[in-house]
């Protein structure tokens, strides 16, 4: 940012306004940091965007929006400095990502466009360019702490200096181990869904009939509202089998061959690649489990539970990693690891709620009786029996029940201490004006009003 050069910008505006010589129109200036503006006009857009996305703002919205575009130019700036680059296809998945969310819920690309009041082509940029500088002040903030080094010891007087008001408290947790069986799907079942495939894709090929409007009226994905679409999507975003056929699609007027996923029988046709991007809609059709076929598993599951109770011929591990066909825990004796904090431990409703009955009334070491429960994700009943291997009252956080929890609050803590005084460092040596109706503000961060 150079002096000069806002000292030359601010002939052109000591009442608060810029004039934008490009289209002749005139922007009130809210503030001026460094030698960039920052306008009322894209002040006004931000605060409508967090309105939309729902996004909560403690104080007032005039003066907490313009305070954080100015830090963001702070990173941005040093970004700059530091020549700091992002992957473009990083930004475009991620981009894509947000983009199918919002067809997703909203329905359409004319409905995103009708409730955004822009055209898909300028939210797609608009999108882009913050996902842009999202990535590259993170990148500025990993490189201004990644030398953070925690010792156990450093911990441990953390902890011990933290009043006892901060310290955190856990509520009940427990940590389970699970084996699952799939119910056994009859061939006929399965032969007449990839009959039921094979006639839509004929009816396609042949001009019969249109794909989108068939995966409307046949498919079982999420996406048979948008005619099967799932947006662009990069190799590794897809499940492999279906990745494998997609990319290999080169005519968009025929359709795949069947495709096996662990979410059913697809087929697949092609409607544009990008790159190392394809877009595609698929029809997704899944067998059906008949009550028979569960409750031939459950009693499966319960002969496999006596056998470890009743019997000892195996331990409930050797179940796991021998029977069971969850594909997440079978090779890890079936130990379940909590993806939001990547730790084996659950808050209650963390569990999947099948779960969460199961374990709620049992003791350490007991396994529970065959239940039924259902994947999400792939839209499908299995059955389950569970272990619950330990159980952690409701307490106040302590170093020998919670040690990562409170390394992690450390390092965050020493984290933030080092971008909070970079962040005061660059506001004091950066030239800031705020102008007349902007400054009569409660700021999160001293030293943007300058004192003589």
């Amino acid at each position: 940012m150079n002096l000069k050069t806002t000292i030359a910008s601010l002939a052109l505006c000591t009442a608060g306004i810029w004039a934008v010589a490009q289209n002749n129109i005139i922007e009130e200036v809210a503030w001026i940091i460094g030698d960039e503006p920052i306008y009322k006009s894209e002040i006004e857009q931000t605060y409508q965007d967090m309105q939309q996305d729902r996004t909560p703002i403690t104080g007032d919205p005039y003066c907490v929006i313009p305070e954080q575009i100015a830090v963001e130019r702070l990173f941005l700036h040093q970004a700059d400095l530091d020549t700091v680059e992002v992957t473009e296809s990083m930004v475009m998945q991620q981009v894509d990502a947000q983009m199918n969310y919002l067809i997703a819920n909203l329905g359409s690309r004319e409905k995103v466009e009708q409730y955004f009041r822009k055209p898909f082509y300028e939210l797609r940029e608009y999108y882009a360019t913050n996902m842009r500088n999202r990535f590259r002040v993170n990148q500025v903030k990993q490189n201004l702490t990644k030398n953070v080094k925690i010792t156990p010891a450093e911990v441990r007087r953390y902890f011990q200096e933290l009043p006892d008001d901060s310290i955190p408290y856990v509520p009940l947790q427990v940590e389970v181990q699970i084996v699952t069986l799939n119910p056994v799907i009859p061939r006929q079942e399965i032969d007449d869904v990839k009959a039921r495939l094979r006639d839509y894709a004929d009816r396609v090929n042949r001009g019969e009939a249109d794909f989108s409007t068939l995966a409307i009226l046949y498919s079982e994905a999420p996406e048979a509202v948008r005619g099967g679409e799932i947006g662009f999507m990069g190799r590794g975003q897809l499940v492999p089998e279906y990745a494998a056929v997609a990319f290999n699609l080169n005519d968009p007027k025929k359709v795949s061959k069947i495709v096996e996923t662990e979410y059913g029988f697809h087929i697949i046709q092609l409607i544009e690649k990008r790159g190392d991007r394809i877009n595609t809609r698929h029809i997704l059709l899944r067998p059906k489990v008949a009550d028979k076929d569960l409750t031939d598993a459950i009693n499966r599951l319960d002969s496999v539970r006596t056998d470890i109770v009743d019997n000892h011929k195996f331990t409930f591990e050797e179940a796991a990693r021998y029977i069971s066909q969850d594909k997440d825990t079978h090779n890890s004796n079936g130990i379940m690891v909590n993806s939001q904090t990547g730790t084996t431990r659950f808050e209650m409703s963390q569990l999947p709620q099948e779960i969460a009955r199961a374990v709620g009334s049992m003791e350490e070491g007991e396994i529970s009786a065959p239940f039924i429960m259902r994947d999400p994700q792939r839209d499908r009943e299995r059955v389950a029996i569970v272990k619950l291997t330990r159980r952690i009252p409701a307490h106040q956080a302590n170093l020998s029940d919670d040690y990562q929890l409170i390394k992690d609050m450390y390092e965050e803590a020493a984290k933030n201490k080092i971008i909070q005084d970079w962040l005061h460092g660059k506001i004091r040596d950066t030239y800031v004006r705020i102008e007349d109706g902007w400054r009569g503000c409660d700021f999160q961060y001293d030293g943007w009003i300058k004192t003589k």
